[in-house]
């Protein structure tokens, strides 16, 4: 029997009903187009070359049986350009592909071309980026079903590729351990493992997931009350803040999923603005102000509400692509408002005003930006609301900041 090439394998073979209906129509008529061949390996052609073997066009040894002039197949070699090009734009034309299963298909081609130049990639490997783009899908999709594909058991994969569990569904299961996930399929099999029971199974999960994180988020809630801690006395020439922001999905009882609510306790804008952060503000003052895309709008009310004016901002480029709704947010805004007769740097010593830096635990910031506010301000008594460490030199404030400043 024939190999099939890597490049043919990314597309799931025909099976069932369509690959009976395909072995009677090559019983009846032949094989009207051909098999094409790349080094010794069927590149295009395996489900016409297997059910030629099932319809006995093609004998166990891979020769063609002469009795029947019908029953001609002709093996071609792969014509001259790319060849994944050519199996690509064979299959997408000629099958039906759904955009899970396109999904599937480039997370396939990325993982397989990862240390093969034999496959004549490009470095030997081929970007998440460049896989979407050549299978016409989402770049956050493929890298969902390279979670699947690296991470999920046999039976999670497959029931994507037969079209019974989404990608996005199959991604959820597949971050959990494995005996875990055939839990999951235990209790898929005792619905009779159809689509509509995977559909089922997976709602339950997330109905699951959703009351812990109601729990977790009340437990949280009632943790603020106790633990926040009263703004100081003291007075700042310069002030740090991460308001915990609460962005209001389109229901609070199905669209907190991933909501920094589950992370910690949030509060409105209208409670932000009342707290008292101008009271610590010393007469001449700055304040570093952290915004997320959608809510900078209520943000530099916070700040105004605070007692300053809006001055300018920098730019946390991320390191990976999040969530949002108009564009997917791979940055946030650290907002510059002032008091008094703050001293803007002098010039020749201002920082650029975008700045990578790797994204790290939920909400947290890179320690680069407490870097530049050192630069600027080495004197300037200084405070940072929600800290979640100590630095020297400074005071902090919030849930989860430390007792004691370093």
């Amino acid at each position: 029997m024939l190999p099939f090439h890597p490049y043919a394998d990314l597309f799931p073979l025909i099976e069932g009903v369509a690959f009976d209906e395909l072995v009677a129509d090559v019983a009846a008529r032949g094989l009207r187009e051909p098999v094409v061949l790349l080094d010794g390996r069927i590149l295009d052609g395996r489900n016409r070359y297997r059910a030629s073997r099932a319809a006995g066009v093609i004998n166990s040894e891979g020769a063609v049986d002469p009795a029947d002039a019908r029953h001609f197949v002709r093996f071609i070699p792969a014509v001259d350009g790319d060849p994944l090009a050519y199996v690509i734009s064979k299959n997408m034309h000629r099958r039906q592909l759904t955009d899970d299963q396109r999904r599937m298909i480039a997370a396939r081609l990325v993982t397989m071309s990862k240390g093969r130049p034999d496959l004549n990639t490009a470095n030997g490997g081929i970007s998440r980026q460049q896989a979407a783009d050549h299978l016409s899908a989402d770049e956050a999709g493929v890298e969902r079903a390279r979670t699947v594909i690296n991470r999920a058991v046999p039976e999670i994969v497959a029931a994507v590729d037969d079209r019974k569990l989404s990608v996005r569904a199959a991604a959820e299961i597949a971050t959990l351990p494995v005996p875990e996930q055939k839990a999951v399929l235990a209790r898929i099999a005792a619905q009779g493992e159809t689509a509509r029971a995977f559909r089922a199974v997976i709602k339950d999960l997330r109905d699951e997931k959703t009351a812990e994180k109601k729990a977790r988020r009340a437990g949280r809630e009632a943790d603020l009350a106790v633990k926040q801690r009263a703004l100081p006395d003291k007075r700042y020439g310069v002030i740090y803040s991460d308001c915990e922001w609460r962005f209001e999905p389109y229901s609070r009882d199905s669209g907190m999923d991933r909501a920094a609510d589950n992370h910690y306790p949030t509060t409105s804008t209208n409670d932000l603005v009342l707290r008292d952060v101008g009271r610590i503000a010393a007469r001449d003052c700055v304040l570093f102000h952290w915004a997320t895309a959608a809510m900078l709008k209520a943000a530099i009310r916070v700040m105004e509400g605070w007692g300053f004016e809006y001055k300018s901002h920098f730019i946390w480029l991320k390191d990976r692509t999040g969530t949002g709704y108009w564009n997917r947010n791979k940055h946030e805004l650290l907002l510059v408002g002032t008091r008094g007769g703050i001293p803007a740097p002098a010039p020749g010593e201002q920082w650029p005003s975008v700045i990578e830096a790797p994204v790290g635990a939920h909400s947290a910031k890179p320690e680069i930006f407490a870097e530049l506010i050192e630069a600027y301000f080495p004197n300037l008594p200084k405070i940072e609301l929600n800290a979640r460490r100590a630095r020297p030199g400074w005071d902090v404030w919030g849930l989860e900041a430390p007792e004691v400043a370093a």
